[in-house]
């Protein structure tokens, strides 16, 4: 009876009853009535019953039932109280795979995945064993932590030992393969997927559009069409940024229109600030304008950044100056609004005017950090700053990249005067942008790896343009695939090409 008022939404009706088994009972009541009392305490959310129950049992003292202590944890961890949930589990004597995976979900629920991978070294440890929860939930910490080796390693101990993955654990996978480039991999597993969900379909368009391949994200909305499956906003969102990147001007309008047309799915600001931005690569700044002053939703600093980027890139500084303005006014403590607007009058041969932001940017007393860029090589993560000489290979990296510039001269490069670096003030324009650390983590990645290994670095601020530049010549010249991971977006260079088409 108590399962049932539970399951009805009455959990007051659950705990009253409780209340009268335990006044006649006490602890004979039995621990499988305690779990039911509180499930209902859960569903209340009430975290003064659940400590109420959890005295119960601790008169009954903890007995053989695994759920019971599952079900304490659950009840504090759904009330917030994730330390009362661990004292919980660490009071348990005898501690089953179900109790570690309750536990692994608690820390995965509340974002604290750290303390997540850290149980789990524990639980592997312990020799509790682990089922298809514990894959589905550690790929989802892999996924956040971005420890794409760790998640490899357990999908691969997961086909070994012959069990098949949940539906949300085989998501996570597709959703951490799309977030590190591994495009094969990703649809791999969403093929071998028994049944798949809407999150599903959306982790493989998105990732697709991510990465610049456009045709296959449409390819594959058009699929989930045609199986009848609805898209909402998400999935649209994956579509039209799929169109942005790859600069699919028409299908880009078409799958707008599209979403125009059903009331479910009626555009929201970050549907519209993708549409300004496609325009916007596409040349055509009055359609672009036209969207924000036409938008039946109040214009957001999403939609103003997309104006600004378009101004920027087609260089037309009336339209930049525009959505400066109602972007500043908007976020007046975001550095890179002031950056992108700076980089623009300095492109622009407007120094006066890119000085004039300095000044507002040191009236503000904000400036602008310094970026960082790493690659990894054998398991280890290698960062570089700025005319950065802290590696051991200091002098092999700076050899090569010397050759290299050597060698791109010849086949055309010309390095960019104008442009503002994000992390260097106009004052420092005569210091050599060879040393910026995108190119120092190319270069060390060359004299780190075989000849033909490709090269994938992260790079914490927007990519520059003469970085860009150089990088596709070094792709053209040592013929590797080099993949730059940047504040906007992924870069893959192949054979002097970049994915993004130039426009990021």
């Amino acid at each position: 009876m108590m399962g049932g008022l539970v399951d009805a939404k009455r959990p007051r009706g659950a705990l009253a009853l409780f209340r009268e088994l335990w006044e006649e009972l006490g602890v004979g009541a039995g621990p499988r009535v305690v779990v039911v009392a509180v499930r209902a305490a859960t569903v209340l959310g009430s975290v003064h019953a659940g400590r109420e129950l959890h005295c119960c049992v601790a008169k009954m003292g903890m007995c053989e039932d695994q759920y019971l202590p599952c079900a304490l944890i659950d009840m504090y961890s759904k009330c917030g109280r994730i330390d009362e949930a661990r004292r919980v589990f660490d009071g348990i004597p005898w501690r089953s795979v179900v109790a570690w995976n309750t536990m692994l979900a608690v820390y995965s629920l509340h974002g604290r995945s750290e303390e997540a991978l850290d149980l789990y070294h524990h639980m592997c440890e312990s020799g509790a064993g682990l089922d298809q929860f514990t894959f589905s939930t550690m790929l989802r910490i892999f996924s956040r932590l971005g420890l794409l080796e760790h998640a490899k390693q357990i999908h691969a101990g997961l086909i070994q030992s012959g069990l098949q993955m949940d539906i949300v654990g085989n998501t996570a996978l597709v959703d951490l393969y799309c977030k590190w480039g591994q495009m094969e991999d990703a649809r791999h597993v969403f093929e071998r997927m028994p049944s798949r969900n809407l999150i599903s379909w959306n982790a493989l368009i998105a990732g697709y559009g991510y990465h610049g391949m456009g045709s296959k994200a449409i390819e594959m909305f058009e699929r989930l069409l045609a199986e009848g499956i609805a898209p909402n906003h998400v999935t649209f969102l994956g579509v039209l940024n799929a169109c942005r990147f790859s600069g699919f001007i028409d299908k880009g309008k078409r799958i707008f229109q599209l979403m125009t047309q059903n009331p479910k799915t009626k555009p929201r600001a970050m549907h519209y600030a993708c549409v300004i931005e496609l325009f916007g690569r596409q040349g055509l700044l009055d359609e672009a304008y036209s969207v924000i002053r036409k938008s039946p939703v109040t214009p957001t600093a999403n939609m103003w950044g997309a104006l600004l980027t378009a101004g920027r890139m087609n260089k037309n500084i009336q339209l930049a100056r525009l959505a400066a303005e109602q972007l500043l006014a908007m976020e007046p403590q975001k550095v890179n609004n002031y950056i992108v607007l700076l980089n623009l009058y300095m492109n622009s041969g407007k120094r006066d005017e890119a000085l004039t932001v300095v000044s507002t940017l040191k009236r503000a007393g904000l400036s602008m950090s310094a970026a960082c860029s790493w690659i990894t090589v054998k398991k280890k993560d290698h960062r570089f700053f700025f005319n950065d000489s802290l590696n051991p290979k200091s002098s092999e990296i700076y050899q090569r990249l010397d050759t290299l510039m050597e060698v791109i001269k010849e086949l055309g490069y010309v390095i960019e005067e104008d442009e503002l670096l994000p992390d260097i003030l106009p004052d420092e324009q005569k210091t050599l942008k060879m040393f910026h650390s995108e190119k120092l983590a190319v270069a060390f990645g060359l004299i780190s790896t075989s000849p033909s290994a490709p090269l994938t670095i992260n790079q914490s601020h927007r990519l520059c343009h003469d970085c860009h530049n150089v990088i596709k010549f070094v792709t053209q010249v040592t013929k590797r695939e080099i993949t730059v991971r940047d504040a906007s977006r992924f870069h893959h260079f192949k054979l002097g090409t970049c994915s993004c088409g130039d426009y990021w």
